[in-house]
C-alpha cells in the first residue's frame, strides 16, 4: 500500500508542477469578440480617473445599449459576463503585448489615436498570462491601454490555478495519508 500512497503523491506532485511550468498560449483580443464589454466613443479627457469612469460606465449598462453620458457616447456589447465588478485603476502601458499575469485584472481599457477613433474595453477577468490587442482600430493606431483590477464581486481563479491548487491539495492529502494512515 506504501508503494501505491508514493506513486499517487509522486503523480500528483508532477502534475502541479507541469501546471505551473506550463505557459499559456498569448491569446489574442480582438474588436467584437467574446470578451468586449464595449466601446467609448472617444474617451477623450483620457486621465486615469477619467477612464475608470468610463470602464464603470459600462459595467452599469444593459446588454446591447447605447448610451450618451460623461461627454461619450457608449455602446455596451451583448456578451453576457454574469455580475461585473467595480474597476479599479492598476496601471497604464503602450504595446500589444500585455501580461495579465495570475488573474489580477477584471477589464482592459485601449485608446485607438487620440479624438479620431475611440476607445475598446474588454472583460479580462477569466484570463491570465500574456495577451494581445490590435496594433489598430477603425485604421488608427494603438495610443495606450489601461488595466483595472476588481473593486468587488465575483473574481474566480483560471483553470489553470484552480488545477495547480487542486494538485497541492491533492499531494498534500496524500502525503498526510502516508504519515497517519494505515500500517
Amino acid at each position: 500500500m506504501k508503494k501505491h500512497q508514493k506513486l499517487f503523491g509522486s503523480l500528483c506532485a508532477g502534475l502541479l508542477a507541469l501546471c505551473v511550468a506550463l505557459p499559456s498560449a498569448a491569446r489574442a483580443l480582438t474588436i467584437g469578440d467574446p470578451h468586449e464589454l464595449g466601446f467609448v466613443e472617444f474617451g477623450i479627457p483620457s486621465g486615469d480617473a477619467d477612464r475608470t469612469n468610463y470602464v464603470n460606465h459600462l459595467v452599469g449598462m444593459g446588454l446591447g445599449s447605447t448610451d450618451m453620458a460623461l461627454g461619450q457616447t457608449f455602446t455596451r456589447s451583448n456578451n453576457d459576463f454574469g455580475p461585473l465588478p467595480t474597476a479599479v485603476f492598476a496601471l497604464n502601458g503602450t504595446g500589444t503585448s500585455i501580461n495579465l499575469n495570475i488573474n489580477l485584472y477584471s477589464y482592459l481599457f485601449a485608446k485607438y489615436d487620440g479624438p479620431n477613433y475611440g476607445s475598446e474595453v474588454w472583460f479580462v477577468g477569466d484570463l491570465s498570462g500574456v495577451i494581445t490587442i490590435p496594433a489598430t482600430a477603425g485604421g488608427y493606431g494603438l495610443s495606450g491601454w489601461t488595466l483595472f483590477g476588481p473593486g468587488g464581486g465575483n473574481n474566480t481563479p483560471d483553470s489553470g490555478t484552480a488545477a495547480a491548487l487542486l494538485g497541492l491539495g491533492l499531494t498534500g492529502l496524500a502525503g498526510l495519508r502516508a504519515r497517519f494512515g494505515r500500517k
